[in-house]
């Protein structure tokens, strides 16, 4: 009886537990999800009760939104595929320079990189759009007009030749968020002996510890770090519409599937439209996790 009791009891603590955890996964994972997906099917405006409709917003998503499929999900292939992996390696390679130096100076460098991913909202929206600001006092044309090399202030962040690709800077310049974090603690916690056995069983260089040991000993985290940067990269939106200042941006070169949303939930308020550009965004994140997962993952 003891022995039940106490088993029980176990039960309910861990129970308990985890169940705060459990409450707010499904409160605000779950059911957001389950409702997106059930609206994607409907016509709903956010005022009338929704109306069922099928599939009728994937195909017109798919078939007839010329805007998405002309810019918006070039934009986005384009903006995760250099920002996802180009973020990705600049994570690891700074983790990996940084473990290479004391205690002290390490923190310190560490908090210094991974400042601007805490600041990537308001602050970073002020700093870059002074920088690229269309005007003489804008930092680049400051620059550019002392020099002689233009006449006139270029528009940077109204100009579809320039905004996708400062969107990419400020997004590498920003990348630096717990994946980071999680990489530096990562490689930190491999034990130095293992490399002393590697060098003696025939470890040459520092490019061979990294592909040999280094890698393979933290897999957990840089499977960690990169389903970061795949959500996070795919998340980002606010980005093109906070340089820009409009919504959508200029002749559409910075809209990522985000905005698209927000433009139909928030502006057209055609949420069910919204909810099927969403659950089409879910569905691309999920296959690139699984990617990273198979790259990643412990094989079993």
């Amino acid at each position: 009886m003891r022995k039940n009791s106490g088993y029980w009891i176990g039960m309910f603590g861990t129970v308990a537990f985890l169940s705060p955890y459990f409450i707010m996964f499904f409160t605000f994972i779950v059911v957001p999800v389950l409702v997106a997906i059930l609206l994607s099917f409907t016509y709903f405006n956010s005022i009338e009760f929704p109306t069922f409709i099928g599939l009728k917003n994937y195909v017109s998503l798919l078939t007839q939104d010329a805007v998405f499929m002309q810019y918006v999900l070039p934009n986005t292939l384009k903006f995760s595929l250099i920002v996802g992996p180009g973020g990705y390696l600049l994570s690891f390679l700074t983790a990996w320079l940084l473990a290479q130096i004391p205690h002290k100076p390490r923190t310190f460098l560490a908090l210094i990189m991974y400042t601007p991913s805490m600041t990537a909202g308001v602050a970073m929206t002020v700093l870059w759009a002074i920088i690229f600001s269309g005007n003489a006092s804008g930092y680049i044309n400051s620059i550019l007009l002392r020099l002689n090399l233009i006449v006139e202030p270029i528009q940077f962040l109204q100009s579809p030749d320039y905004l996708m690709n400062i969107m990419i800077v400020v997004s590498l310049w920003s990348s630096m968020g717990v994946g980071f974090l999680a990489m530096l603690s990562g490689i930190l916690n491999i034990n130095p002996e293992v490399y002393e056995a590697a060098y003696i069983d025939g470890i040459k260089n520092r490019f061979q510890e990294i592909i040999y040991i280094t890698i393979p000993s933290m897999k957990p985290q840089m499977l960690f770090g990169a389903v970061m940067a795949v959500v996070g990269t795919f998340q980002a939106g606010a980005i093109g519409v906070a340089l820009s200042g409009t919504n959508p941006t200029p002749q559409y070169a910075g809209q990522l599937m985000v905005n698209h949303i927000d433009d139909y939930g928030f502006i057209r308020y055609e949420m069910g439209y919204a909810a099927a550009i969403s659950v089409l965004l879910l569905v691309i994140v999920y296959l690139f996790s699984r990617v990273a997962m198979k790259l990643f993952g412990e094989k079993s």
